[in-house]
């Protein structure tokens, strides 16, 4: 696995078939089919349900009597493999390269083993149980095969992963020192440092300072580096947006919130400490009674 993660000798399909995958005018479902709305990516629930009737298929197919129900089972994980390949596909295509090269290797054999399903279900069809069960059971251990490429992706790369989980612990509830009110210049986004924990550090000309953990949950990329949009700052790496008061992603493929910091200025000393649950709501709330209380905005 190492050694594909380094093979620069794949990466022109990797382009190519990232450029398919990116033009594929989505619009809102792309964020759907990364689970924005889940919390986290969508895919691996989604692999649940062909996997679980190809295996339900494979134990009926040694009960006698079940040919049929077995047929069902696999023209099921066939129907419902369309869906669950379209979402990490979806996530595929915002990764890092070797992770991408990885994922070529992970799609290839899912995709091997939906074909030798697919030849299982034509044998059923046809009434050649036989035949039928044995290309089931090469099918069933193909998609195995991609499971554990899929798994080191998930827990060797991190694809997927809470890339900001961390900060809180790392920082801890306590206000912190940030720095000087002139280190920060107005509508900027700087990369600031919280216990060694870089942080990007916005001073809003109203007075504001926002704080968010700077490593985008996303995949790590540096938000200090990214675009501010309407109260939003984007990441510079794959697109996420974060908003700046709360740190909600408002668009992915980010699934997870970024760490939000309360401020505070004694003097000209800016100091931070980590946004809770509770605040976070709180700043949701009012953010949202703003907009309601505006009857000139359409939002």
């Amino acid at each position: 696995m190492d050694r594909i993660e380094r093979a620069e000798s794949a990466d022109w399909l990797v382009d190519a078939v990232r450029q398919v995958v990116q033009a594929a005018p989505m619009g809102r479902a792309r964020d759907v089919l990364h689970g924005r709305w889940l919390g986290h990516p969508v895919h691996p629930l989604m692999v649940q349900l062909p996997l679980g009737s190809w295996m339900s298929a494979a134990v009926l197919d040694f009960v006698p009597g079940q040919q049929r129900a077995a047929r069902i089972l696999v023209g099921v994980g066939l129907l419902t493999a369309l869906p669950a390949a379209a979402a990490g596909w979806t996530d595929w295509a915002e990764l890092r390269r070797p992770q991408m090269r990885v994922g070529l290797m992970h799609a290839a054999a899912n995709a091997a083993g939906v074909a030798l399903y697919a030849t299982s279900f034509a044998a059923r069809l046809r009434g050649k149980h036989g035949r039928g069960r044995a290309w089931g059971l090469a099918g069933l251990a193909t998609v195995g095969v991609g499971g554990a490429v899929g798994g080191h992706m998930a827990f060797r790369q991190a694809s997927g992963a809470n890339h900001a989980e961390h900060v809180p612990d790392l920082v801890g509830a306590d206000w912190h020192t940030l720095g000087d009110l002139a280190d920060f210049p107005v509508g900027a986004p700087v990369r600031g440092h919280l216990h060694d924990e870089p942080v990007v550090v916005l001073r809003e000309a109203s007075g504001t300072i926002r704080v968010l953990a700077d490593r985008c949950s996303h995949m790590g990329g540096p938000l200090s580096e990214g675009e501010l949009i309407d109260g939003c700052i984007r990441c510079p790496w794959h697109g996420s947006t974060f908003r700046l008061a709360d740190g909600w992603n408002t668009t992915g493929p980010a699934t997870a919130p970024q760490p939000a910091f309360e401020t505070r200025t004694s003097g000209t000393r800016v100091e931070a400490r980590i946004m809770t649950l509770d605040e976070s709501c709180t700043t949701l709330d009012a953010a949202l009674l703003s907009k309601i209380d505006d009857p000139g905005d359409e939002r």
